[in-house]
């Protein structure tokens, strides 16, 4: 209700409390017309102005007290909306391209990750954990790893040879397939801690939704395992769970047994292989995409559609690849093994693709798949 509204509350009660003290002053002269009750009138009169003037007084601090409670919800109402707008406008600049070196993505329990982390797959394979190094004094602080990837000891030995604080630092990792049910997922994750040198992880996800094509079992496997992540995450250990390469056909079972839902999914995703379908399911589920692969396994870097756009905006293909998916909405974590391309892979800010451009980068047709499909794999 608008504040006229309540100033026609306001009046209308006022209007009516007068009404009624009129009334009863007609009814105490009629009284005392009476030969015999004129005193008792007077006394009744007197009662009645006191009465009257109560009424008044209740219907001052009620009509005060829904004029100030209006307020309250007014500007509530009002507070709620301009939230609602600047999550609008948020979402709108992403798209527009109006992003930062500081922008972050916020899951949905208030978790902030960075925008670029730095994808540790095959990165300690000759380097050891001087890549590591190199990526955090590169200014990288998201590092994404997985118990697959049989180089947590290295990343966890970089941490502490950085001095850089843990917290400054988002830790991600992953637990594997032949990892799933109750007991031997929290096994994983105690093993993943124990190599990370941490007692948390900042973010845990399931790495595939199944190991075999022939697992019938997966479903029950994937309920038993996200009930243990639940728990870890309500204990502090864990302060984000989620997916990685689930479509919505995985996604929707685990949904079914859920208390909590998942707050992040990492796909492939990048130029020439968007799954605009999985994206927008998981749009409507409130869980944030991921993009892994963001360059294509580097394919994409030789295209001449995208080498065509970067040269219009004096940047490299992979810039051009990477601002992509952030101006979509899409956190992204790419590879690189020097320092020149890391620090090329964070410097993404400083330019914007058009809404055509946007577009035109979206119709590719496939294009650098890794041919890695959940549905088919057998790990």
């Amino acid at each position: 209700m608008s504040d006229n509204g309540f100033t026609q509350v306001i009046d209308d009660a006022i209007e009516k409390v007068g009404e009624i003290g009129r009334n009863a002053g007609e009814a105490i002269r009629d009284f005392k017309e009476s030969d015999n009750m004129g005193k008792l009138a007077g006394s009744v009169k007197k009662g009645a102005k006191t009465a009257a003037s109560g009424v008044a007084k209740g219907a001052k601090i009620a009509a005060g007290g829904v004029k100030d409670g209006g307020k309250i919800v007014s500007e509530t109402i009002k507070s709620n909306a301009k939230e609602r707008a600047e999550r609008r406008a948020y979402r709108s600049n992403m798209h527009q391209g109006e992003l930062t070196p500081d922008t972050v993505f916020t899951l949905k329990n208030g978790v902030c990750i960075p925008t670029v982390g730095f994808g540790t797959y095959l990165a300690t394979e000759n380097g050891g954990r001087q890549v590591i190094l190199d990526a955090l004094e590169a200014g990288y602080r998201y590092l994404d790893t997985a118990r697959f990837y049989q180089n947590e000891k290295e990343i966890g030995e970089a941490i502490e040879e950085s001095g850089i604080p843990r917290d400054d630092i988002f830790i991600a990792s992953k637990v594997w397939p032949t990892m799933l049910g109750e007991e031997k997922i929290r096994e994983s994750f105690e093993a993943s801690c124990k190599d990370l040198g941490t007692d948390h992880l900042d973010m845990f996800l399931i790495h595939w939704p199944k190991v075999s094509q022939s697992d019938e079992e997966w479903k029950e496997k994937l309920a038993a395992s996200w009930k243990v992540m639940e728990e870890l995450y309500k204990e502090g250990r864990i302060r984000a769970i989620g997916l990685s390469n689930f479509l919505p056909h995985h996604i929707r079972p685990l949904l079914e047994s859920a208390s909590i839902r998942p707050m992040l999914d990492q796909l492939e995703l990048h130029v020439g292989y968007m799954q605009e379908y999985t994206l927008e399911y998981l749009k409507s589920e409130k869980i944030l995409p991921q993009a892994w692969s963001p360059l294509g396994r580097a394919v994409m870097l030789d295209d001449e559609r995208v080498i065509k756009i970067a040269n219009a905006h004096e940047v490299s293909a992979a810039k051009v690849l990477l601002r992509y998916l952030v101006q979509r909405g899409i956190p992204v974590i790419p590879k690189a093994s020097t320092m020149a391309r890391m620090k090329a892979n964070m410097e993404i800010f400083d330019f914007s693709l058009t809404e055509d451009e946007i577009s035109y980068l979206s119709c590719i047709p496939e294009k650098g798949w890794s041919t890695e499909h959940p549905d088919l794999v057998e790990w």
